[in-house]
């Protein structure tokens, strides 16, 4: 378990995530608290621990059961104290919501609060908890940065943490495609951030570019088998308040 999940971690670190986890880095200090939002096996949760210190937090979402019971007992092993992880999804409202979870058994990477990923694949519905980010932390709570994967979720998550957002200004570094949403498109969800004072860009193999260079007839063009996996292909984003 222990060796898997660093594996893991170093893997995302200096391979499938570069980009990601170096800006991560440079915005975190010591003391802060920051949250792993669809924390799924918990790539980035090594990381985040060292980076926030001792006297810091990292709050990981996860409503899977079997995969926030797999991270308690990691971080566990590895003295990751200043890790909590929370069985329940982050949202637009708190509260409970239908989960869907992608085959038969199991856990996915997958799995989501948004019901497109039903209508793509068979999927179990569960009923978890959910909690906006606005409602678990308090006011006056550094949060600097959300790191987010949840599949199509991406708006619900924002508009239940407009507060954070506003007044906290955390750095978002977060998925989010086409393929997954249920209405609207990708700027939808950028919008949201733009009108709040947000910058964005996004991540192109191992570099940043700016957002207005992105082309979903692109970058996310949805031609041929596995498509996501196309060189030219890009899901993930950054964005900073205030950030040219």
């Amino acid at each position: 378990m222990k060796a898997r999940f660093l594996w893991r971690a170093f893997k995302a670190r200096y391979r499938d995530e570069t980009a990601e986890l170096s800006v991560i880095r440079e915005f975190i200090r010591p003391g802060d608290t920051v949250c792993d939002i669809g924390a799924n096996k918990g790539s980035f949760l090594w990381w985040m621990s060292r980076w926030v210190g001792p006297g810091g937090r990292v709050i990981a979402f996860e409503p899977q059961e079997e995969l926030a019971e797999y991270l308690r007992k990691v971080c566990h092993i590895l003295k990751l104290s200043n890790v909590t992880v929370e069985a329940k999804a982050a949202g637009a409202v708190t509260g409970t919501d239908t989960f869907y979870i992608p085959g038969e058994t199991g856990t996915s990477p997958g799995a989501s609060l948004n019901v497109r990923v039903s209508q793509r694949e068979m999927c179990r519905a569960l009923s978890v908890p959910v909690t906006t980010l606005d409602d678990y932390f308090d006011a006056d709570c550094p949060v600097s940065v959300l790191k987010l994967d949840v599949e199509g979720a991406e708006r619900g998550v924002f508009e239940g943490a407009r507060r954070i957002l506003k007044d906290r200004s955390p750095l978002l570094v977060f998925e989010c495609e086409q393929r997954h949403l249920d209405t609207g498109d990708v700027f939808d969800v950028f919008r949201i951030l733009e009108d709040l004072g947000y910058v964005g860009e996004f991540v192109y193999g191992k570099k940043l570019r700016p957002l207005s260079e992105f082309d979903p007839s692109i970058h996310q063009r949805q031609e041929g088998h596995r498509f996501w996996d196309a060189k030219d292909y890009c899901n993930n984003f950054v964005f900073r308040k205030g950030h040219a």
